[in-house]
């Protein structure tokens, strides 16, 4: 095929991830070939540490699909990762996922990849499996933000502590949620602000538990809307289960069964305690006036970026 593979897992598609694939595209559109990008499911650190504590993904694989398509890579192929996988020695695990299926010209990956059983597959060692194979090694250096490398990790500690728009920056984005509106126990209603309460599409990273102020896109391609949401488990009503709730600023209309898109634009509050409903309606009036200063009232035009063609 004589294209360009870029290899990895990309959770997240941050700002790192993308300098790999800007030159994976790259060199494939040097090459006349296809842009393909090879990953694993589940994450390798699930099925080889014992360690290891499984945490929901930053992109779930729909969302990483569409969004690698956005980025101009043609083909996105889903590796199921198992034990026998990782066993696999370097050269066998390149020669029947990479060579025969795509005969790259070029192999693109982070500095610091490996592949192959005992992770023997290093940078130095794939060069010299390319010079036998026939393609060269492009090792994309860790981009450095803020003093720090940008990961996936570092992404989700921002998240999990409520971070969201220093996360925005490492991802080069607002993170996101995509939902269905579902019923809910209307508690917002009784109070004076009806919320949605959402569903998530797929398991997904949810930020920290507190109150946000957010965009809601309420159908695909469409105008963002301000909002509020929180996440938590509404401790004023002795709540036990996380829910997540959002309450969009100057609209009304039926929403259940309708799907939403939710950015984080910035961190407002904690989730707190509440002697009863009247001191939570004054903090729920405070958090969306502060919502309305922060983003304003209407709604923005957000346009989703064309696709490129390579690089409470």
């Amino acid at each position: 095929m004589g294209g360009a593979v870029a290899v990895g897992v990309f959770d997240g598609l941050h700002l790192g991830h993308q300098r790999i694939l800007d030159r994976m595209c790259s060199r494939a559109q040097q090459a006349g070939g296809p842009r393909v990008v090879v990953s694993f499911d589940p994450h390798p650190d699930v099925v080889l540490s014992k360690s290891f504590q499984a945490v929901p993904p930053l992109t779930p694989l729909p969302e990483k699909r569409a969004r690698l398509l956005g980025l101009g890579v043609e083909r996105f192929e889903v590796l199921p990762f198992t034990r026998e996988l990782a066993a696999l020695s370097p050269e066998a695990f390149v020669e029947r996922h990479l060579v025969a299926p795509y005969a790259p010209v070029a192999l693109v990956v982070g500095e610091n990849f490996a592949l192959g059983r005992g992770r023997a597959g290093d940078v130095p060692r794939l060069r010299e499996i390319g010079g036998r194979m026939g393609f060269e090694v492009e090792a994309v250096p860790l981009l450095q933000l803020d003093g720090a490398a940008v990961t996936s990790t570092r992404i989700r500690e921002l998240l999990g502590t409520g971070e969201v728009a220093a996360a925005a920056r490492l991802l080069g984005r607002r993170y996101q949620l995509e939902a269905t509106v579902v019923t809910g126990q209307g508690l917002g209603r009784k109070l004076g602000m009806p919320t949605a309460n959402l569903r998530l599409h797929d398991e997904k990273f949810v930020p920290a538990h507190g109150i946000y102020a957010v965009w809601v896109r309420l159908e695909r391609g469409g105008r963002l809307q301000p909002g509020a949401m929180s996440i938590g488990v509404r401790p004023t009503f002795g709540g036990k289960v996380p829910t997540l709730e959002v309450f969009l600023l100057d609209w009304s209309g039926e929403l259940v069964g309708h799907d939403l898109e939710v950015e984080f634009d910035s961190w407002l509050r904690e989730e707190r305690t509440f002697e009863g409903p009247d001191p939570l309606i004054e903090a729920m009036r405070a958090d969306v006036a502060e919502v309305r200063r922060r983003l304003g009232s209407g709604p923005i035009s957000a346009p989703r970026p064309a696709r490129r063609a390579a690089p409470w």
